[in-house]
């Protein structure tokens, strides 16, 4: 058994590792602020002696105590509409509160693994993106209060692995989707399927063309558990689908799975908005035997399943 750090661990993707975490024996400890999210996803968890909550925004410290053999940094806004809403939070989660994790990795010699993102390719000269292309992102778009967030947290996880001495790991997530995404979040599944649900238009930036690589929940876990038990490999490494289609296709197919008569309504594309988006994952599968197992459309109809559980989806709510 181990004690593991999860920052962000209440949100979308931290909650589904928490739960992986605790189920295979590990001690949890999930700092999150909950500024992007109520708690809800965490409740089963709160009566396992096995998993404690501290709130509390990391860019601040982490007041944890004891022992402490990994801790996986996944604290941040991740979806446009959040980190535009929070442009200052979003920077200084990246910064210092990735120096705050990377100092209590330091000081507990615990293994670090940094949640960066698909992001700091930009919008990519090179496809698929391989983690040696160094991307091409806008230092000064509105997005970049995300995407430079990230590039910086990557600078300074190295940093600490070069001059600290901090087992250090980076993995850049790709399109991630399942269950326990927010409605209104902004994410192109989750408003896809909620829009469906409700007989509202399904909302398409752009002519719909551009595409992404969307990698169910449970693979993703698996990513990121292969890399904090793989110690002293650095990377980067992408985890990801590469199986690509484009929004249009997407929409498509959502449609068709929630029977849903609801149009396409098109509007003009949100500013430095990537037009392709796929990973190389040969590091991966080569250095973590990993690669994606759950087809787009079973990770659909799962996710699906679960929004139609979900009071008000269906009830015309954004």
């Amino acid at each position: 058994m181990s004690r593991v750090v999860v920052t962000g661990g209440a949100g979308f993707l931290g909650s589904h590792l928490c739960d992986a975490l605790v189920e295979r024996g590990d001690e949890v400890v999930c700092v999150d602020n909950l500024s992007t999210s109520d708690g809800g996803n965490i409740v089963h968890l709160l009566k396992d002696e096995r998993f404690t909550l501290v709130q509390t925004d990391v860019t601040n410290g982490v007041p944890v105590k004891g022992p402490v053999e990994a801790i996986l940094h996944l604290a941040s806004p991740a979806s446009p509409p959040e980190y535009l809403r929070m442009p200052l939070e979003t920077l200084a989660v990246g910064s210092r509160g990735t120096e705050a994790c990377l100092t209590l990795a330091r000081q507990t010699g615990a293994r670090f693994v940094l949640a960066s993102t698909s992001e700091v390719y930009g919008e990519p000269l090179e496809h698929p993106q391989r983690e040696s292309y160094w991307g091409n992102v806008n230092p000064i778009g509105p997005r970049s209060v995300y995407d430079e967030a990230k590039r910086f947290a990557e600078a300074i996880t190295m940093a600490y692995g070069r001059y600290e001495s901090v087992d250090v790991g980076i993995v850049r997530i790709f399109n991630t989707y399942g269950p326990r995404l927010r409605p209104g979040d902004g994410r192109v599944v989750s408003n896809f399927i909620v829009q469906a649900l409700s007989n509202r238009p399904l909302t398409v930036y752009g002519e719909g063309t551009q595409t992404r690589s969307f990698c169910y929940v449970d693979d993703l876990v698996r990513g990121l558990l292969a890399m904090a038990d793989a110690k002293e490999l650095t990377g980067p490494v992408n985890l990801g689908n590469p199986s690509e289609v484009s929004v249009l296709e997407l929409a498509t197919v959502v449609q068709e799975m929630t029977q849903s008569t609801s149009p396409l309504s098109f509007h003009e594309s949100p500013q430095d908005d990537p037009t392709k988006r796929r990973p190389d994952i040969s590091l991966a599968r080569a250095s973590l035997n990993w690669s994606p197992a759950i087809t787009l459309r079973d990770g659909l109809a799962r996710t699906i399943e679960w929004f139609k559980q979900q009071p008000g989806v269906g009830a015309n709510v954004e």
